[in-house]
C-alpha cells in the first residue's frame, strides 16, 4: 500500500526509522505521535474542496468552544503545560492547535490544497497537525531536545535565515537540522509542503486528553480528504507511544 518517496526510502522503511527519543517522552510521559505519509499526491493551490474542508472544520471548532477561549479545551491547555515544562511560554509561542483556533473569527488560512486538509484536521480534531515534504527530508524523523547548535532555516524579514533553538527546547529534526521547532510550534522552510509536493509525512500529535483512539480517528480523517484529492496516492502510518514501544507501519 505504500509507494516511494521522489527520493529517499520507502514509507515502511522511513517510518520504521523515525523514533521519539526518551527524553521527551520523560518530559512528557503521555505523548504519542502518529505519523502518516502520502506518496503520489497532487500538489496545487486552494481550491473549492479545501475551501469545504476549512469551512466545516472551524463549523466543528466553533461548536466545540461554543463561546470559550481554546485554553478551556482540555487538549489545547496540556499542550500548555507541555510547552511550560521544557520552558516556553504558551502565551508567547502558542501551540500549533491553539494559533488555529485563535484564528477561527478572522478566518483560518488557505494556503494550499494539501497545507489546506491537515490544517482542517487540526482543528476539527483539536490536536497539533504538521506537514512537511518527504522528498526534502534529509534522513528520517526525529523528536528530541535541542543541544542548541541545530541549524533552522527560516524568513526573517523577507529573507532566509539560520536559527538555533534553545537548548533543551523540544524539537522534531532530520540529519540535516531542524524541520519544527518548539514541538509543533512553526516549521522550517527547508521542508515544508509546497505546490510542488507529491511526498509528504504528516505529524498528528497527541496528549492524553485526544488519547489514542483520537489520533487514529483524525489520521483516519486525514487520509480520506488527501485521497478525495489525489485518488491514486497511497498512505502508511505509524504511531508511536511510550516505553512499551512504537507501533508497527501500516
Amino acid at each position: 500500500m505504500t509507494s516511494p518517496a521522489a527520493s529517499g526510502p520507502g514509507a515502511r522503511e522511513w517510518l520504521g526509522a523515525a523514533r521519539v527519543d526518551a527524553e521527551v517522552l520523560a518530559l512528557c510521559p503521555g505523548y504519542a505521535a502518529l505519523l502518516v505519509t502520502a506518496d503520489g499526491l497532487v500538489p496545487g493551490p486552494s481550491d473549492a474542496a479545501s475551501d469545504a474542508l476549512l469551512t466545516a472544520a472551524a463549523a466543528r471548532a466553533a461548536a466545540l468552544l461554543d463561546g470559550r477561549p481554546p485554553e478551556e479545551l482540555a487538549h489545547v491547555a496540556q499542550w500548555r503545560e507541555a510547552y511550560r515544562a521544557f520552558g516556553a511560554k504558551p502565551q508567547r509561542t502558542r501551540p500549533s492547535v491553539e494559533a488555529l483556533l485563535r484564528r477561527l473569527p478572522a478566518g483560518l488560512p488557505r494556503v494550499d490544497r494539501i497545507t489546506d486538509a491537515y490544517n482542517a484536521i487540526s482543528v476539527a480534531h483539536v490536536l497539533p497537525a504538521g506537514g512537511e515534504d518527504r522528498a526534502s527530508y534529509a534522513g528520517p524523523a526525529t523528536l528530541t531536545r535541542a543541544t542548541g547548535t541545530e541549524e533552522f532555516e527560516t524568513i526573517s524579514n523577507g529573507s532566509p535565515v539560520i536559527e538555533r533553538p534553545e537548548p533543551g527546547e523540544v524539537i522534531w529534526r532530520d540529519d540535516k537540522g531542524v524541520t519544527c521547532r518548539r514541538w509543533n510550534w512553526r516549521q522550517c522552510t527547508r521542508t515544508r509542503i509546497t505546490q510542488a509536493t507529491t511526498s509528504a509525512m504528516f505529524v498528528l500529535d497527541g496528549l492524553p486528553a485526544l488519547g489514542t483512539d483520537g489520533l487514529r480517528a483524525a489520521a483516519a480523517e486525514l487520509v480520506a480528504a488527501l485521497a478525495a484529492q489525489s485518488p491514486a496516492a497511497s498512505f502508511a502510518e505509524r504511531l508511536i507511544t511510550g516505553p512499551a514501544g512504537p507501533g508497527p507501519a501500516a
